[in-house]
């Protein structure tokens, strides 16, 4: 079948890739299960989590990640903490807030922190990673992963940062022999999202069948620079993507961020039919129902709201990140929370998943219990989320070091040092059209929200200037 019928379609019963499409001439053996269940990451660079089909958005072509959110659960409110590709990262695998792991871009993630690949190694967990690293604090595609800054994966074939998605080249190690000396070992010769979940998928038809797996694929798509394959290109035209209402009024501004948002919709539909790739060969190799599967994001990407580009700034198109969980066993229902969620609590919900309790040295919350109901609910369930910007960037965004929170009943509070410069209520202005900081007849909303975000900094241990109300 093409892939323009089963993407119109929509439906994961249509995908007829056979095993020898997805996953090669690999022996392949059917039947395989495991009493532990296995933890399946998924995640794209920039993808902002307003770019759905499912949740609303009127360019987006996800047919198959629509249908896998039927199985699961939304996190409507989940935030990237510090909307950036390294700060993500060192805290999405080691549930540490930024200012105690790593707090730009690029930077190195010390090798002696803690991270959630080694509970999953020490509860028996075949641990694998497929694609952008960028936690070895290099910013060139040239830059070589030593293996022991690779996260402590049993296998990890990857790259530290590259944005040429028809010229990547990874390097690595597996358990089969393989453990390269230099980077740029390998060319993928497919456009990256494909190419990388190959690997994947050859991962999961070789592994060894006595172990869970946890499982991390990452790569670079929706990511900048805006290019797809040509058969999903040709299906947006720049002149009919439509913008978000916050979007600038001028001709031009708005032309540009049309022709970049055709290519980075055309980058989604292809990471949509990628996962759809994936469940196809989960179903195949008799994994689906032993198999949790997280769907997520680094950060967003402004694309012209507000008079930005891409991230590290405070506005919801760069902090929100899409968040789906389909728990294994097919027990999931599509369901939508508001619950709190930031990028350290990644680590915990999927141990959860797994039944392995969170260990003390995490700072995230494990909220499982909102995609399995059997789940034990967490202790102590947040309220707001904690957000940082430590480090002072300069091109395309706020260029100030801040902090803020945006909380559960819906408001955002934004600071920099010596001065708040944001609070909107989300509930009554989605788009952020209305600062409300600066008003009198919001002084008391501000210095609640002003005491919370001061708990939230003293709690974590940050050090940041408060400004005087």
């Amino acid at each position: 079948m093409e892939r323009r019928k089963f993407i119109q379609a929509g439906s994961l019963a249509g995908f007829s890739l056979t095993l020898k499409d997805v996953a090669g001439e690999t022996g392949i053996k059917k039947g395989d299960s495991n009493s532990k269940k296995n933890m399946l990451w998924i995640f794209g660079d920039q993808h902002r989590a307003q770019a759905l089909g499912y949740m609303g958005d009127p360019n987006a072509r996800t047919p198959f990640l629509n249908d896998l959110s039927l199985e699961g659960t939304t996190f409507t409110g989940a935030v990237s903490g510090c909307p950036w590709c390294t700060p993500f990262r060192g805290s999405l695998f080691t549930s540490k807030y930024n200012h105690k792991c790593v707090y730009k871009t690029p930077q190195h993630l010390d090798r002696n922190l803690p991270l959630v690949t080694d509970v999953y190694n020490d509860n028996g967990y075949l641990t694998a990673f497929f694609g952008k690293w960028h936690l070895h604090g290099g910013n060139s595609r040239e830059e070589y992963v030593p293996r022991e800054e690779r996260g402590r994966f049993n296998i990890w074939l990857g790259y530290e940062n590259n944005n040429k998605q028809y010229d990547s080249w990874i390097h690595g190690h597996d358990i089969w022999g393989r453990d390269d000396k230099i980077a740029g070992a390998e060319k993928l010769e497919k456009y990256e999202t494909d190419a990388l979940t190959d690997h994947l998928i050859n991962f999961l038809s070789k592994r060894p069948k006595d172990k869970p797996f946890f499982a991390v694929l990452s790569v670079q798509p929706p990511h900048d620079p805006f290019i797809a394959p040509p058969e999903y290109m040709e299906n947006y035209d720049a002149n009919g993507i439509q913008l978000r209402p916050n979007v600038p009024d001028d001709d031009e501004w708005r032309k540009g961020n049309r022709k970049n948002l055709a290519g980075y919709y055309a980058q989604i539909e292809n990471l949509d039919y990628n996962v759809g790739r994936i469940i196809k060969a989960l179903k195949d190799f008799k994994l689906d129902s032993s198999t949790n599967i997280a769907f997520f994001s680094d950060h967003g990407d402004c694309h012209g709201s507000h008079g930005f580009v891409r991230k590290s700034s405070p506005w919801e198109e760069a902090i929100r990140i899409p968040c789906l969980f389909r728990p294994a066993g097919k027990n999931g229902r599509q369901r939508f929370t508001d619950v709190p969620f930031n990028h350290v609590d990644f680590a915990p919900t999927s141990l959860g998943l797994c039944g392995i309790e969170k260990p003390e040295w995490m700072s995230g919350t494990d909220l499982s219990s909102y995609v399995i109901e059997e789940r034990p609910a967490p202790k102590k369930e947040p309220d707001s989320v904690f957000l940082q910007h430590i480090f002072r960037k300069r091109f395309d965004c706020l260029n100030r070091p801040w902090r803020g929170i945006r909380t559960r009943d819906g408001w955002k509070y934004i600071i920099i040092e010596g001065q708040p410069i944001m609070m909107f209520n989300l509930n009554d202005d989605p788009y952020e059209m209305t600062n409300l900081v600066y008003l009198d007849t919001f002084n008391e909303k501000r210095i609640e929200l002003h005491e919370r975000l001061k708990n939230w900094i003293t709690d974590t241990g940050d050090v940041f200037l408060m400004p005087e109300l």
